[in-house]
């Protein structure tokens, strides 16, 4: 799988969010949008992201970022992690993983020296185009929104 890079199109995409409504990458342009997939919703590494995201989404959204958070959980499970940790990002269901494949955000990975096929935690930032600026794979779910803040040039 081709990882992708700054400059790139981003693959459009539209997914059921945390309440069934539908999210589309492309009703999204005009702002500036930070799409990230994580691996499983209420699990410790992706709920520290999650609310990290959270916890900045007003100075994002003053910035003219839009947060999309993906995994392959089904939108009720979103909606619980939604609700238990009180999130207000968007929270986006790609079950089949067809989404995480076209980022590359699927495949092999090494976990606990092992290698494995699963989920890549990975960020990218879109212009108001749909263009990748910032291609980020095998993030660390802890302190990672902080250091994307900084990389984006955001006062913290």
């Amino acid at each position: 799988m081709t990882r992708l890079e700054p400059g790139d199109v981003a693959p459009d995409f539209t997914l059921p969010d945390d309440t069934g409504a539908e999210v589309s990458l492309s009703s999204l342009r005009g702002r500036k949008v930070i799409v990230y997939f994580y691996p499983a919703a209420m699990t410790p590494g992706c709920t520290k992201q999650a609310c990290d995201f959270t916890d900045s989404i007003d100075s994002l959204k003053a910035a003219g970022y839009e947060v999309v958070g993906v995994s392959k959980d089904k939108p009720a499970k979103l909606a619980k992690f939604r609700e238990r940790d009180g999130l207000t990002i968007t929270l986006a269901s790609d079950e089949d993983l067809s989404v995480h494949k076209a980022y590359a955000a699927y495949g092999e990975k090494k976990l606990y020296g092992k290698v494995v096929e699963g989920v890549i935690r990975s960020t990218f930032v879109l212009d108001e185009e749909g263009k990748i600026e910032v291609a980020q794979y095998n993030v660390k779910a802890t302190g990672h929104v902080a250091k994307l803040r900084r990389d984006l040039g955001l006062a913290s």
